[in-house]
């Protein structure tokens, strides 16, 4: 079969693999798509220390089973599905408290196990036994039901009571990339009244102006997001404000533009060789503000996402703006880097 191998920085190559042999309890998936991630752009650019090469990357991925060995599921050849890709202990303190996102013996799906560049995939016999596959829909296109495992990452950050996005909320988010949009659809769906976004990069916020949304702000890279947030705000800040990019000075920023008694998410990780921020914690103090962080997602969220994504008013084509096959993979994260692409999808058959 295909595969596009990550065999370290800036180094992935399509190759011929052999396809994945199943044991007990195992089942086999033919990839029908996988969307590149900006963890996948990451980890060919700088490195991972969680992933050994050689290693096949991608995890938001639909596929049809085509094989399995395994009593413990409903499922059967010619089922398409999704995956929650998290491999929890079960054990642990955080499982047993219904967290297992932050399962302290995690492994993940092409972190530590193959991923879905590639023709097939082989699924873990403890994700059969757990459930954590799902049926979907035949007549969507499988690049949009890709989108759930992203869109499930963004529900966790809005869920265990964080955000809690209202009726009255004015919402900000940093950051026009496809998490971007999809935070700004997950505020909007939860009744925000206001939803703007900011960005430096005019093509992203180009592809922004597609979605419901109030305000599409280029960022002063000189002077920041404080007086444009000020203008949109009647003076007072937003209620809700959402990093959702790699920049410590968004962080910086989103505690300035952020109102009285305001909810502040920081989505996206820094970079490990650089992962600090000086924060102006008077922020904190004065206005009580709240500061979250969230990482990856539960199965609840994975699969509130995969019904969303299902629905008819959920803007999938929108946020897919490329499909290319797995041998222009490294093409995809050109055109991400660019903002010329939201999400980009991967077909291996193509």
């Amino acid at each position: 079969m295909k595969a596009a191998v990550y065999r370290g920085k800036e180094e992935i190559l399509v190759e011929e693999v052999n396809i994945p042999g199943l044991e007990d309890g195992e089942v086999l998936l033919e990839i029908e798509a996988c969307n590149v991630c900006g963890t996948d752009l990451r980890t060919y650019r700088h490195g991972d220390m969680k992933i050994t090469p050689p290693r096949i990357l991608g995890h938001e991925f639909c596929g049809r089973v085509i094989e399995s060995r395994s009593s413990d599921t409903d499922l059967k050849v010619g089922d398409r599905v999704l995956m929650y890709i998290v491999l929890s202990c079960g054990e642990c303190r955080y499982c047993k408290a219904g967290r297992e996102n932050l399962c302290q013996n995690r492994t993940t799906m092409s972190y530590h196990l193959d991923g879905a560049f590639a023709t097939y995939m082989k699924v873990p016999s403890k994700a059969v036994r757990r459930k954590q596959l799902f049926k979907v829909n035949e007549e969507i296109p499988s690049e949009y039901l890709s989108l759930a495992e992203p869109l499930g990452c963004v529900i966790n950050a809005h869920g265990q009571g964080r955000l809690a996005v209202g009726l009255k909320d004015k919402v900000a988010i940093i950051g026009a990339g496809p998490i971007g949009v999809m935070h700004a659809l997950v505020s909007r769906f939860q009744g925000a009244q206001q939803v703007d976004i900011y960005d430096v990069m005019q093509t992203r916020l180009e592809k922004a102006t597609q979605f419901d949304i109030d305000h599409v702000v280029k960022v002063d890279k000189e002077n920041g997001h404080l007086q444009q947030a000020l203008e949109l705000t009647e003076g007072l800040g937003y209620d809700v404000v959402i990093v959702a990019v790699s920049s410590a000075q968004a962080q910086v920023e989103a505690l300035e533009i952020a109102g009285k008694a305001g909810r502040v998410e920081f989505f996206g990780g820094l970079p490990k060789t650089n992962p600090f921020a000086t924060l102006n914690t008077n922020h904190l103090h004065y206005k009580e503000l709240r500061i979250s962080g969230s990482y990856s997602e539960k199965m609840s969220d994975f699969q509130a996402a995969t019904a969303l994504v299902q629905k008819k008013n959920f803007p999938s084509d929108k946020i897919v703006t490329h499909i290319l096959p797995l041998d222009r993979i490294t093409e995809a994260f050109t055109l991400m880097e660019s903002g010329e692409a939201l999400k980009v999808s991967i077909k291996p058959n193509l």
